[in-house]
């Protein structure tokens, strides 16, 4: 049995992200012990936002004629696809940054898009049980102010449910700068209500991702 996870957060010694992906991978790890997980930090280790470019005219030369730049985003393309086709379950935290998609996060899947095995037409993920934690900053559910302001949780779900055909769970935290931005302490009790709920789903689906897979194993 084998977990693999990514993390986007930039801040990891604060991050709610990471939080919350810990209380999913802790109930996989109830389940499996002896399983391994495999992590792709990518904060620590960011993709160079050269490499997709080069991955992608790599397919344009011959395999004699690419350049050594060509060759290594190709080999790390593979990487990254074997890393999410050799796991069980894939528990992928990001957060919101901006109104939209971490930069992080977006390099990676550009680069690991490129590999055959995992595009639309050869994706091997189909069906595969994955868990995206995200939070934000504020609050952009419908009635909000701020509605529609989230350009990055649908996206996400876009790529990983229908382009990559994950059988995908999300669990989401609004609000996460309330009690670091004073402007926003009139929502700490809606702020801690929306944490307890988050909480309360990592749990449930870190329980769900283990069982499904033990379901399929079995």
């Amino acid at each position: 049995m084998s977990l693999f996870r990514l993390d986007a957060s930039i801040l990891p010694a604060t991050s709610a992200s990471r939080s919350l992906a810990d209380l999913v991978e802790a109930e996989w790890t109830a389940s499996h012990p002896d399983s391994i997980v495999t992590r792709r930090d990518l904060a620590a280790d960011p993709v160079s936002a050269t490499v997709w470019a080069d991955a992608v005219t790599a397919q344009f030369v011959a395999e004699d004629q690419r350049s050594e730049q060509q060759n290594a985003a190709r080999a790390l393309a593979a990487t990254f696809a074997d890393e999410l086709i050799d796991a069980d379950a894939l528990l992928f935290a990001v957060p919101l940054y901006n109104y939209g998609v971490s930069q992080h996060f977006k390099t990676w899947f550009d680069l690991a898009y490129t590999d055959p095995r995992i595009d639309p037409t050869g994706t091997a993920l189909n069906g595969k049980p994955a868990t995206l934690v995200t939070v934000l900053g504020g609050n952009y559910a419908p009635g909000t102010p701020k509605e529609g302001w989230d350009h990055s949780t649908g996206w996400l779900r876009r790529v990983l449910e229908d382009v990559w055909g994950l059988d995908l769970r999300v669990v989401q935290r609004p609000f996460t700068l309330v009690g670091v931005n004073p402007a926003m302490d009139a929502f700490t009790d809606v702020a801690n209500e929306l944490k307890d709920k988050a909480e309360k789903s990592a749990r449930v689906y870190g329980q769900e991702l283990a069982a499904t897979r033990s379901a399929k194993v079995a």
